[in-house]
C-alpha cells in the first residue's frame, strides 16, 4: 500500500539506470518528480519521457536541475535552484554515483568517488533540510552498496590514490555512516533518513562498465527507490540500512530486508571522526 498524496521528490542521478526509472515509476504514480543529471541536453530528453508516462497533476510538474556532482561549487548552486523554486520537498533520493572513471580526481585534488558518492549528496542534503522540513513527513533515501570499506582519511583528503573498487567502497562506506548520524540530527523534524544497497550488480550502465556481467535487473533496485519513497510500509522506519540482496545470497529480482550495516555506521567515535574530516575537506574546497 502506497500513500495517496501527492509527493514533490527530488532524485538525483537521474538520467540513467535505476535513478531513471524510479523517477519513471514515480511520474506514473502521479507524484511530482524533479529529476538531476550533469548533462543539460541528456537531462532536457529524460525529462520529456518522464513527462510522456506522468499522470494527475505530475503531467505538469516534472522538471529537472543541471549540476556536475564532482564540483561542490555546482551542487551548492543547484541546492540554491531547487530552493527557489520549490516551496518544500518531501522525498530526496540521493542516488547519483560514480564508480570507474577515466579522471580519477577532481579539479579540487580529491577523489571523485568520495565527492560525488558522499560529499556531494552531504551538501545537498544539508542544504535542502528547511524545503524536507515543511514536508512535515518527508523522506532521505541514500544509495548505498555491498560494497563497503574503513575509510582512509588520506585517501579522503587527497594525499593518497586509491583504486577504484577500495574508492567506491570508502565511499559508500561514509554515506551509510553519515545516513546514521543525520537520522538522529533530523528526527525531531519529522524527517526519517534510510540507507540502501538496492542490489548488487543490477543491469545498469555504472555496473557494465565496471564489471561486464549482471545479477539482476535495473527494475529491482528501481523498484524498492519508489517503495521507500512513497510506501506507508516504511514510514516509521528511520536510521535503518535496507539490504536489498537476497538473504541467502543467492541472485535474482526478490526484495531483501533490513539488514546490519557495516559495523563503522554503528560506531560513533567513527562516525564524529568522519564528520571533522569531513568539516575539514569541506573548508579547504569552499573557503
Amino acid at each position: 500500500m502506497t500513500l495517496n498524496i501527492t509527493k514533490t521528490i527530488l532524485i538525483t542521478g537521474s538520467t540513467d539506470g535505476i535513478g531513471k526509472l524510479a523517477a519513471l515509476k514515480l511520474a506514473k504514480a502521479g507524484h511530482q518528480v524533479y529529476l538531476h543529471g550533469r548533462d543539460a541536453d541528456k537531462l532536457a530528453c529524460v525529462i520529456g519521457e518522464v513527462k510522456a508516462v506522468a499522470t494527475g497533476a505530475a503531467v505538469d510538474s516534472i522538471d529537472g536541475f543541471v549540476a556536475d556532482f564532482s564540483d561542490l561549487t555546482d551542487v551548492l548552486k543547484m541546492a540554491t535552484d531547487v530552493n527557489e523554486k520549490l516551496p518544500k520537498l518531501d522525498v530526496l533520493i540521493n542516488n547519483a554515483g560514480i564508480y570507474t572513471t577515466a579522471s580519477a580526481m577532481t579539479k579540487d585534488d580529491l577523489d571523485v568517488r568520495f565527492v560525488v558518492n558522499y560529499l556531494a549528496p552531504y551538501e545537498l542534503t544539508n542544504a535542502l533540510l528547511p524545503l524536507l522540513k515543511q514536508s512535515g513527513q518527508a523522506r532521505i533515501v541514500n544509495l548505498s552498496s555491498a560494497a563497503q570499506a574503513p575509510i582512509s582519511y588520506k585517501a579522503f583528503a587527497g594525499q593518497t590514490r586509491l583504486d577504484d573498487k577500495a574508492a567506491y567502497a570508502q565511499s559508500k562506506l561514509a554515506l551509510t555512516m553519515w545516513s546514521m548520524a543525520l537520522a538522529d540530527t533530523v528526527a525531531s523534524d519529522d524527517i526519517n533518513v534510510i540507507a540502501v544497497n538496492p542490489g548488487s550488480l543490477l543491469n545498469t550502465k555504472m555496473v557494465d562498465e565496471a564489471y561486464g556481467q549482471y545479477w539482476s535487473s535495473a527494475d529491482k533496485g528501481a523498484n524498492i527507490l519508489t517503495a521507500l519513497a512513497i510506501s506507508d510500509e516504511f514510514a516509521d522506519d528511520t536510521g535503518k540500512y535496507f539490504d536489498n540482496d537476497i538473504k541467502d545470497g543467492a541472485h535474482g529480482d526478490a526484495r531483501g530486508e533490513f539488514g546490519q550495516p557495516h559495523v563503522d555506521a554503528l560506531n560513533k567515535t567513527a562516525i564524529a571522526e568522519l564528520e571533522q574530516q569531513t568539516q575539514t575537506v569541506l573548508q579547504s574546497v569552499l573557503a
